[in-house]
């Protein structure tokens, strides 16, 4: 989408964009209980569950959260970009990360450096690094098996690291497995995201429109509309708005209006309208 299209619009950015800047993002109700925890935990340390079904909001959160921490004093924080590593490449990732030279042909020293540069730290700051594990669900357990054994001391009694691990179901699935299950029973905290209510969805789109510097960008029953159809999902809500906003800019119209929703989404609403269920005025012709 180019600057001058959203400039007519009298929109600084994509409100609609998953990469809108952090300062537009709309703080969660849970986004400050949970960055709070984490805080706290990062005093003991050890492993935080963030679960969720895609498009709940788990990915902002965690964007949120990586802002939060890093604002914070003599805090170190690693942000995993490649989950479905193997254990060489993992090493490696935590390496770079937190400023550790491994060599896959030794890959002991990688574990006892890492775990000597995490316990400088704590003796330095008195607070664990941190560790954000995005898309964990697909990582291979002898990865989360060898993170496991690289956070804890002493006998399993203290975690020299705090791990937040962000998932969907398939990860709660198996750490139900014999394999995983001590890793499952070392979770501390865990937080679920739930659908989303409609009324948080139009508080989320009428954010999105405000800090992009146009709140009338989008006319009311077409926000609400667009509510009704997201699923109680984030990621359904603004690919939708997305769409809207791409044919309102080839359109060249001043408003996301109920005739340019009807011209986009009338045919398709209607036929996923459930049987005996009332459609909404914006779905009817």
């Amino acid at each position: 989408m180019r600057k001058r299209d959203l400039t007519h619009f009298g929109i600084k950015w994509n409100p609609f964009s998953p990469d809108v800047p952090l300062e537009a993002l709309m703080k969660l109700p849970k986004s400050e209980l949970f960055c709070w925890r984490v805080e706290q935990q990062m005093n003991e340390g050890g492993f935080i569950l963030l679960q969720g079904d895609p498009g709940t909001g788990k990915s902002v959160l965690l964007r949120q959260l990586a802002q939060y921490l890093t604002r914070l004093p003599n805090v170190a924080v690693g942000i995993l970009s490649r989950p479905q590593s193997n254990i060489g490449d993992f090493y490696r990732e935590l390496g770079n990360l937190f400023g550790v030279q491994v060599s896959i042909a030794n890959i002991y020293g990688g574990f006892r450096g890492l775990r000597e540069r995490w316990l400088a730290h704590i003796e330095s700051t008195t607070c664990r690094p941190v560790l954000l594990f995005d898309e964990a669900q697909v990582a291979q357990p002898a990865v989360l098996l060898e993170l496991r054994l690289l956070a804890s001391k002493n006998f399993d009694s203290t975690s020299i690291l705090t791990v937040v691990l962000s998932c969907d179901e398939r990860l709660l699935q198996r750490l139900k497995t014999e394999e995983l299950r001590p890793l499952e029973s070392r979770i501390r905290f865990r937080l679920s995201m739930e659908p989303v209510a409609k009324d948080q969805l139009i508080q989320f789109i009428d954010n999105c429109l405000e800090v992009a510097g146009n709140q009338t960008l989008m006319s009311r029953s077409v926000i609400e509309t667009l509510a009704e159809h997201a699923g109680g999902n984030y990621r359904t809500l603004i690919n939708l708005a997305n769409e809207l906003l791409n044919l309102a800019i080839k359109n060249d119209v001043a408003q996301i209006d109920e005739k340019l929703y009807m011209d986009a989404f009338s045919y398709s609403m209607k036929r996923s309208t459930p049987r005996g269920q009332k459609p909404t005025p914006l779905d009817q012709n």
